[in-house]
């Protein structure tokens, strides 16, 4: 047993940057779970919790990249409201097309277009952004602040004569109010999620022995079997968990599964493909990666380019929620963003960081809010509780990888 306990201390020593905000976000939901009388863990709110988490999590996947390379992106925020607000203005119009009101199909076929153009649209931001960064070499900082203004003129400017645009289109409002339909007719229960859940457990399983296995072949390091038992148990306990407390409210919401998508797409990439490293690479040393072959020109401008599409994706996400566009929509996203991307880890210096670090620290964000909207804390002291938690997170990472 000392053996174990012995064993367990070093390893979460070691990964202290990465398992400290899931213990940061265990504590966070207990603390409110007590304090709001066990309404904070109730169905409904997680389910809420994530939803309201969706467009901000997305931001932050692509905040994290941006950070890794040592830069920032202060327009993300009104990219994102603005492409909402274009995608709402292409609906109104092409809802006044004949031919796309001849079916529910044609209806759904015309929003999946728009829905395209928007996030082409989103993209070519992003590129343009990282242009002036990398090729004409002005600093991310003046370029996105100079962004975050044109496209807040931008939104004003095409909302400006109602102030806001509703959305009609039920296919596009369920993309972030909708929820993945059952297999069973169980009052009260969601049956797929938990089949959903069951099965992200074997697969998680199977996987971590996988990545085992092959570090035993080249003689890596590998956890010990009590240890490995342990993370294997408490990982599949935590997906279990949540797959049974969302399948007693409605399941799986799309805005769930898009954000799941974006992650498991993100983390291939930057983990399992040449590009990532380099990603990384530049990052830790641009200097060293240009003279390594590696172009950071660019990776800098497909990281922005990159960074546009989310935010095209993300500004789709909040409209659908609020089935409309206004004027304040992207006010304090990127804030949002560059906050849950450090609180899940990423290094202010660059090179470090992982996208399933930036879901993590966007949930605790969220987490904070919402529970202290429960226990009724002022919106004053909300906004110095969050400053407050974002301060410890860049000096734990300073003082972490000072140490490392």
């Amino acid at each position: 047993m000392k053996k174990y306990i012995d064993e367990l201390k070093i390893v979460l020593k070691e990964n202290v940057r990465e398992y400290g905000m899931f213990i940061a976000l265990a504590v966070i939901m207990i603390v409110f779970a007590i304090m709001s009388g066990g309404l904070f863990l109730s169905s409904r709110n997680i389910s809420n919790l994530l939803n309201q988490t969706g467009y901000i999590a997305v931001l932050a996947v692509g905040m994290t990249l941006i950070i890794i390379i040592r830069h920032i992106d202060l327009s993300v925020g009104f990219v994102a409201g603005f492409i909402g607000a274009l995608a709402a203005i292409l609906m109104v119009t092409f809802q006044q097309i004949p031919f796309f009101n001849q079916s529910p199909a044609m209806s759904i076929f015309g929003v999946i277009i728009i829905m395209i153009l928007v996030l082409i649209v989103g993209s070519i931001i992003g590129l343009w952004n990282g242009f002036l960064v990398s090729r004409m070499g002005i600093p991310a900082f003046v370029v996105t602040l100079a962004g975050m203004f044109l496209f807040r003129g931008a939104l004003l400017q095409v909302t400006q004569a109602t102030g806001t645009i509703i959305i009609s289109s039920p296919f596009f409002n369920a993309i972030s109010n909708g929820y993945i339909p059952d297999i069973a007719n169980i009052d009260g229960f969601h049956l797929l999620t938990v089949i959903i859940g069951a099965v992200a457990v074997v697969f998680y399983i199977l996987n971590e022995f996988k990545v085992r296995k092959t570090k035993q072949k080249y003689q890596f390091k590998v956890l010990g079997k009590g240890v490995f038992a342990t993370k294997i148990l408490f990982v599949s306990i935590i997906i279990l968990g949540i797959a049974l407390v969302l399948a007693t409210y409605r399941g799986i919401s799309w805005t769930v599964v898009i954000v799941l998508v974006v992650v498991a797409i993100y983390h291939l990439i930057t983990n399992k493909t040449v590009i990532g490293r380099y990603i990384y690479a530049v990052g830790g040393n641009p200097a060293a990666a240009e003279l390594s072959g590696i172009s950071v020109k660019n990776i800098t401008l497909m990281v922005f380019g990159s960074m546009g599409f989310l935010s095209a994706l993300s500004g789709i996400m909040f409209a659908s929620r609020l089935q409309s566009a206004t004027v304040t929509a992207g006010t304090g996203f990127e804030l949002d963003a560059i906050a849950g991307a450090f609180v899940g880890g990423v290094s202010a210096s660059g090179g470090v960081g992982k996208v399933t670090g930036s879901i993590i620290g966007a949930i605790v964000m969220a987490s904070l809010s919402s529970g202290m909207q429960l226990i009724g804390v002022g919106q004053a002291m909300q906004y110095i509780v969050k400053g407050l938690v974002l301060i410890g997170a860049v000096v734990f990472d300073v003082k972490t990888r000072g140490k490392k």
